[in-house]
């Protein structure tokens, strides 16, 4: 999404004005819980925020475009999940939650969450940690 569009709510005008929302926003939303969904290892980044992120700058939306469309928006989730987890019901939980999150806090209907599984991380065990 481009950094110049502000998202405004149509429903919430009233006489005390107009509620608008940051696409930045939504991200961090959507990365907080995709993130929260059991099985996910990791939300997956750039370069760029993996530097900001050695620098100690923690980034919520790490791993989530925004997209807002003529048919409304689309969010982006790049995840590593954890190994031995069932993939498909993983990638629903996450859509799932993404669409809660954001109705319940922002009153945002989504277009469409697509689910990008790009990595796989295993669980170290005890005993490979003592080698």
């Amino acid at each position: 999404m481009n950094e110049n569009h502000i998202l405004e709510l149509e429903e919430q005008k009233s006489e005390l004005g107009k509620v608008e929302i940051s696409p930045e926003v939504i991200e961090v939303i959507a990365g907080i819980a995709a993130s929260e969904v059991e099985g996910v290892a990791t939300m997956r980044g750039n370069f760029a925020t993996d530097v900001a992120e050695k620098l100690g700058r923690k980034n919520h939306g790490k791993g989530v475009k925004v997209e807002l469309g003529e048919d409304g928006i689309t969010v982006d989730v790049s995840v590593v999940i954890t190994y031995g987890v069932a993939v498909p019901e993983v990638a629903k939980f996450i859509q799932s939650n993404i669409k809660q999150a954001l109705q319940t806090m922002t009153a945002i209907e989504l277009q469409a969450v697509n689910v990008h599984v790009v990595g796989v991380q295993f669980e170290s065990t005890e005993a490979e940690a003592d080698e």
